[in-house]
């Protein structure tokens, strides 16, 4: 029976999502790959994992809680892997050039007509989390921005399948949309979307600032992102919370993309989120004047400051934090501001360079700072 719990979300002490993956359960998914464990064998592993950190997430107070996403191996491929018309690409491995590492992976390729895919491996996973979770407790689903799937190559072979490339970008919105609704069936009413795209937006639109010709093509790509995006949002059910975190790139605790959000934030600032999650734990964020924009006047929708790291282990003073905090009041009321860390604690299996008791030590943090700030923490 689905547990329906009437908050709403994202909360003052929020959480990005992906947590430190334990060695034995890294070590479980490299044995299941070349056949020295079963699905099942694997699968109890993962499942007690999850459990033993679902108890950590409650124990810390967080009022939504993640299952660390330990059934995948990557932010977003494994989830693009699962649409129907999309397959893993083996043959052509793609790098990013991190800031201090390079991330190479295999990609994903369209291979056929996009749809919604009713045995994705996300829904038992959803499944699995909502089961442990305690009353008065959201389970927190997270998934990666369509906005993908029409960069790195990944759709450049459209023609074979489609007329028209808005005719593909039709099948991926109505895929995404019939998605997050299973999704929202199985009980699901927390659904945060994942989002680098914006962050290498803004890196390339400020470098193209002196290339007109360059430039554009950035901006064109910019609108057709708030297009399918803003296509999918407004056909979702009123009482489901979706947020969007906008990720600048968070392997083993390196980054991809710099530059403030002024870039994108009339785009962003449009979209239907009910929160927005944005990464200001250094200066590669850029100020909180473009808050005003991302916020849109919108008294229903929270932006989630990240001011906490989750890429390295020093912990950020108590004082220091709250008055960051009080110098984004000056462009969004502060009871529309909430907390969190920048981002997850392993965007890959990988994980960022910090332990564990870093990783609660951190999320601990977040919990005490937003009890001092808000009232209702």
């Amino acid at each position: 029976m689905t547990k329906k719990v009437q908050i709403k979300a994202p909360f003052r002490a929020d959480l990005v999502g992906s947590l430190l993956r334990p060695e034995r359960l890294k070590a479980a998914h490299q044995q299941l790959a070349i056949g020295e464990i079963k699905q099942d064998q694997e699968l109890n592993i993962q499942h007690a994992a999850i459990e033993r950190i679902v108890k950590r997430q409650v124990e810390l107070g967080f009022k939504a809680v993640t299952d660390g996403e330990f059934s995948r191996r990557y932010w977003h491929l494994d989830f693009l892997w699962g649409l129907n018309g999309f397959e893993k690409d083996d043959s052509w491995q793609y790098e990013h050039d991190f800031k201090g590492g390079i991330n190479a992976a295999a990609n994903v390729h369209l291979a056929g007509k996009v749809s919604f895919n009713p045995d994705h491996p996300f829904f038992a996973a959803f499944k699995y989390l909502q089961s442990i979770v305690p009353e008065g407790v959201l389970p927190k689903q997270t998934i990666p921005s369509p906005a993908l799937l029409f960069r790195d190559h990944r759709s450049d072979n459209w023609a074979k399948y489609y007329d028209r490339f808005d005719d593909y970008l039709a099948d991926v919105v109505q895929a995404y949309v019939d998605t997050i609704q299973h999704f929202y069936d199985l009980g699901a009413r927390y659904l945060q979307i994942d989002d680098t795209n914006w962050a290498y937006l803004i890196q390339n639109l400020k470098d193209t600032e002196n290339d007109p010709k360059a430039h554009q093509r950035f901006i064109d790509l910019a609108k057709l992102a708030h297009r399918v995006i803003k296509a999918v949002l407004v056909k979702l059910p009123e009482d489901l919370t979706v947020t969007s975190h906008i990720c600048r790139g968070n392997f083993q605790s390196t980054f991809l993309f710099s530059g403030g959000y002024q870039y994108v934030a009339d785009y962003i600032g449009d979209l239907p989120y009910d929160g927005l999650f944005l990464e200001y734990d250094n200066q590669r964020s850029g100020s909180f004047e473009p808050l005003t924009k991302l916020w849109h006047g919108d008294t229903n929708k929270r932006i989630v400051l990240g001011l906490i790291t989750s890429k390295f282990p020093e912990l950020e003073d108590e004082d220091a934090v709250i008055k960051r905090i009080n110098a984004a009041t000056e462009y969004v009321p502060l009871t529309n501001l909430a907390l969190s860390t920048q981002c997850g604690f392993a965007s890959t299996e990988e994980g960022n360079k910090v332990t564990e008791d870093d990783q609660w030590a951190k999320l601990a943090l977040v919990q005490k700072i937003a009890k001092r700030v808000w009232a209702d923490a």
